[in-house]
């Protein structure tokens, strides 16, 4: 499949997906409650992606994601309540993401010179700096919180979603995204080959600080309340959640499993006493049998649902897609098969 005609089938599914929810809410079909599971949905979307390009990618533990939400919340809360206008809530994402991007790069160029649980806990110290300094501002209204107007719609909520995966497909696709698949594969091998490994990591560190407070704008400009504790450790800890389940380097699979997660949340309300025992269960079931995550490093494609049809074989050109890089054992029978024609001839 050609690149444009891949594009405009993407492009086409996206078109398709915004048509039919706007027709379902002009029609009365969605209602309130489920608009605002949309926007959670979404959020997390963001969120995961954000957070999968940091950790799934380049392959930097980071629990830091609630921080840079409660960044994007609080800039886009207290801008839209001086300019209550759809004018002062596109400053406010604008303001928060950028905050957010330079909090990245003073924050990282320092932590990510360290690696594994040593970068976790210290992407968590900063998570928790931020909380506890909204607590204590005077113009953050500290633990009451600040009331928001509204101004998340449909249309801005597709824009903003559809963008933020478009924007970090392209970015993975780039020379920049291949440098941090790199450093993931392989640090030291990456530094050999020219790839400035702590400059990658702050890059993919920093972009995704910038779409965490986009999330975290988004939320405070549709749930009408914000305070510092919306913003702690275990809001950093569903964002993993997402990322491993849907697992760790592929894209759609966050996307897949942040719907799933939002869904199963969903069903299981009318029992509030097991509803955390059940949603557990669900979690633990699933990692059982899909440890490497629903997708792995896969991304969910035409050719890869093609592929798991029953009785049908992808054709050489159909192969699903995967970043797994190839071992020397896989390619070495091709070499050899290669040379032996070679001789021959």
């Amino acid at each position: 499949m050609s690149g444009k005609k891949s594009f405009l089938i993407q492009l086409l599914i996206l078109l398709a997906i915004y048509g039919i929810v706007q027709g379902l809410i002009m029609g009365g079909i969605i209602d309130a409650y489920i608009q605002n599971t949309m926007v959670t949905i979404c959020v997390n979307i963001i969120l995961a992606v954000s957070l999968n390009l940091v950790t799934g990618f380049t392959g930097q533990f980071s629990l830091g994601h609630a921080g840079f939400m409660a960044v994007g919340a609080y800039s886009t809360a207290l801008i839209t309540i001086s300019i209550p206008t759809v004018w002062g809530f596109l400053l406010g994402i604008l303001v928060g993401c950028l905050l957010a991007a330079l909090i990245g790069v003073l924050i990282g160029l320092p932590t990510l010179r360290l690696k594994g649980d040593y970068l976790a806990i210290a992407t968590l110290g900063m998570a928790e700096i931020i909380r506890v300094l909204l607590l204590n501002f005077d113009f953050t209204n500290g633990a009451a919180g600040l009331t928001t107007p509204q101004f998340v719609n449909w249309n801005w909520l597709f824009i903003f979603t559809a963008g933020t995966i478009v924007l970090i497909k392209n970015f993975l696709n780039s020379r920049h995204g291949h440098s941090c698949i790199a450093v993931r594969e392989d640090e030291i091998a990456a530094e050999s080959i020219g790839v400035y490994s702590t400059r990658t990591k702050t890059l993919a560190f920093t972009v995704g600080a910038a779409f965490g407070a986009l999330a975290g704008g988004i939320y405070a400009a549709n749930f009408f309340f914000i305070k510092p504790d919306l913003f702690n450790f275990m809001m950093s800890i569903n964002i993993l959640v997402i990322v491993v389940l849907g697992g760790l380097g592929s894209l759609t699979g966050s996307v897949i499993a942040a719907i799933l997660l939002a869904v199963v949340s969903t069903l299981l309300q009318p029992f509030p006493e097991i509803r955390m025992i059940l949603y557990s269960l669900v979690l633990v079931i699933l990692m059982v049998f899909r440890p490497q995550g629903l997708l792995g490093t896969k991304e969910l494609s035409l050719k890869l649902l093609g592929s798991l049809i029953p009785g049908r074989k992808p054709n050489s050109g159909e192969a699903a897609v995967d970043t797994e890089p190839k071992t020397e054992r896989e390619t070495e029978p091709k070499t050899e098969q290669k040379a032996e024609q070679e001789a021959a001839k």
